[in-house]
């Protein structure tokens, strides 16, 4: 089993106009209710991948009824934790350029973390538990440490998707894998990186502090994988990008799930790319049929 963990989840509220006019009155020609958070992503690309997964996380009040009833209606096995605030509204504003106005989010009660931490006692060896995107205002990065230890002493396994020195702190615990991009990379270690010896560089100082496999992605210039024995590398498959949001989490979610069915690394490296890809290439999390339809254009060739 996969879990994906989205601590702070939101209904994304996706608004588009050609041209936005500050001060004036807006027209929107599309607007749209989407479950949002990362580790919801995760988990629509593993059920298109047709892998098991249950998605964990918060909900509360009006808008995490509609969430659940979203989740519900695309066919994402969930368990949320209950809570009686409400989950956050983030605005995702489509016009000349791409804008977030992303919401804290709710506040959760003592009793209603306990619940929530409790779930992890489920978790056992074999299992992959995916924690990802930004917590709640009240809880510090000790968080997922504390989660992180709670997976591990079950005997299973971890990613994570996070930044900064979070991301840094979490690599002594050894998770399956991480996914920053290359800017990310380059400020986890406060530096310029110049060309793709340096990248590969700090790459190979994630895997040393703890990190197993090492996904790093570049937008159109595609990705780099550090696996525990090679490193490779793939270009990125022709499309027109239409949407960034969504992106990396579907590359985390398609290496992870085809490497939980065949622990295959290159397989799923490839898989990895096709998922974050199609996302990047359509209005939302994609198909698998937009999946498939990447696949043989990515080629993977062995840098040592």
């Amino acid at each position: 089993m996969i879990y994906t963990v989205t601590v702070n989840p939101a209904i994304d509220y996706v608004v588009q106009t050609d041209h936005l006019q500050l001060g004036l009155v807006n027209r929107l020609q599309h607007t749209n209710f989407i479950a949002g958070g990362k580790g919801i992503n995760v988990s629509k690309i593993l059920n298109q991948l047709d892998c098991q997964n249950t998605a964990w996380g918060f909900l509360g009040g009006f808008t995490g009824q509609f969430l659940t009833t979203t989740l519900k209606n695309e066919q994402i096995n969930s368990d949320f934790t209950s809570i009686a605030d409400n989950t956050r509204i983030n605005v995702k504003l489509k016009s000349d350029q791409e804008t977030e106005m992303n919401a804290a989010g709710p506040h959760v009660t003592e009793q209603e973390l306990t619940a929530f931490k409790r779930q992890f006692e489920q978790v056992k060896a074999g299992d992959t538990v995916v924690f990802s995107g930004s917590l709640l205002p009240q809880l510090t990065n000790d968080f997922y440490l504390e989660l992180i230890d709670l997976v591990v002493a079950q005997g299973a396994e971890f990613a994570i998707d996070t930044t900064g020195q979070a991301l840094l702190d979490t690599l002594a615990k050894k998770p399956l894998v991480i996914k920053p991009n290359h800017h990310e990379l380059a400020d986890l270690f406060k530096t310029t990186l110049h060309n793709d010896e340096e990248l590969l560089s700090y790459a190979a100082k994630l895997q040393q502090l703890g990190a197993k496999h090492v996904l790093i992605s570049m937008a159109g210039a595609g990705a780099y994988y550090l696996s525990p024995e090679h490193i490779y590398h793939s270009a990125a498959p022709k499309g027109h990008v239409v949407n960034s949001v969504g992106a990396g989490d579907s590359m985390l979610a398609g290496f992870i799930g085809e490497f939980s069915k065949h622990q295959d690394p290159e397989t799923a490296f490839k898989y990895g790319l096709a998922c974050g890809s199609a996302t990047a290439f359509t209005e939302d999390i994609a198909t698998i049929d937009q999946i498939n339809a990447l696949l043989p254009q990515i080629k993977i060739d062995l840098v040592k």
